[in-house]
């Protein structure tokens, strides 16, 4: 039988994500938004792709939660958008009440499902999401450290004229300022980073990566990052789904590892058929683990407003 996704918010994420997934034939995708039209209009059009791009998975727009009843998957991307001069941390209070509704409607027809979350500030949303649902940590994932990844790899590839394909990185921690990409686990093709870049170039890069979501709200003006989101977003689907057993950063709640307790932070998972079924924890160089306590204390400073 085929997978049922469900995707929240019809914004350039989502239905860029549910376009994905349907190309991808992942499942059967139900795309619901508040928004009259908007999710049925889009989903239609997706819909009518098929023939042409030779996927036949369904995709249907919604307003209506029954119409995602027993999903295996909801991928929950609605709420406020990014603004230029807006930090993550702005959209704290104003996303928090559509996180926390969308949960309590998942969690009531979908109750067996898997949840990940994309929604900003992402590891506060993703707390919010969890303490809502009750599901077990496995359950409830955050998709943040793929794309800080993916800009990072980017930007390195790009610095050094190589093909992002034969970049390997790592970014840890939270989903904002104080993310920690990770230079003692960066290779070109097995080659140490350092080896190839001078310091000073890597810290520019380093620091470029953190802000890598404001660069583009800046140019775009009127909105934020869609496409290398969605494109996150589909990995960890396919992870799930097809049982890849990939190892890929993504912020999960950390119960006493890397000395974090209580809260959701970016660190490397194994993705499977049973969601997150394994949690690395890989040494660290000193300044590493700084900037990894330093990302996990704004992250609590977040959760402890909202109470989550």
């Amino acid at each position: 039988m085929r997978k049922k996704i469900t995707v929240v918010g019809s914004g350039n994420v989502g239905a860029t994500l549910a376009q994905r997934l349907a190309e991808k034939q992942l499942g059967d995708v139900v795309l619901i938004d508040i928004l009259e039209g908007i999710p049925q209009g889009k989903g239609l059009d997706m819909f009518e792709s098929g023939p042409i791009e030779g996927f036949d998975a369904k995709v249907k727009g919604t307003n209506d939660y029954a119409d995602t009843a027993n999903s295996d998957l909801v991928v929950i991307t609605a709420g406020f958008p990014r603004k230029p001069g807006m930090s993550r941390d702005d959209l704290l209070k104003a996303n928090f009440d559509v996180v926390k509704s969308t949960t309590e409607q998942v969690v009531k027809h979908s109750p067996n499902c898997f949840l990940i979350v994309v929604t900003n500030p992402l590891d506060a949303m993703a707390q919010t999401a969890l303490k809502v649902s009750k599901f077990p940590r496995e359950r409830v994932i955050g998709m943040a450290g793929i794309l800080d990844t993916a800009r990072y790899r980017t930007f390195l590839a790009e610095a050094l004229d190589v093909s992002v394909l034969d970049i390997q990185g790592l970014v840890l921690g939270g989903h904002g300022d104080t993310m920690v990409p990770v230079p003692s686990y960066t290779t070109v093709a097995g080659i140490p980073i350092s080896q190839l870049m001078p310091k000073e170039q890597l810290d520019k890069i380093i620091a470029r990566t953190a802000k890598g979501g404001g660069e583009i709200v800046n140019l775009l003006k009127t909105g934020s990052a869609f496409y290398a989101p969605s494109a996150a977003v589909a990995e960890m689907v396919d992870a799930i789904f097809n049982d890849r057993k990939r190892i890929l950063p993504c912020a999960v709640y950390l119960q006493g590892e890397y000395g974090i307790n209580g809260l959701f932070v970016g660190v490397p998972v194994k993705l499977g058929a049973k969601g997150v079924e394994k949690i690395f924890e890989i040494k660290l160089t000193d300044e590493e683990k700084a900037g990894l306590q330093k990302s996990a204390a704004a992250v609590k400073e977040l959760v402890d407003i909202i109470g989550v």
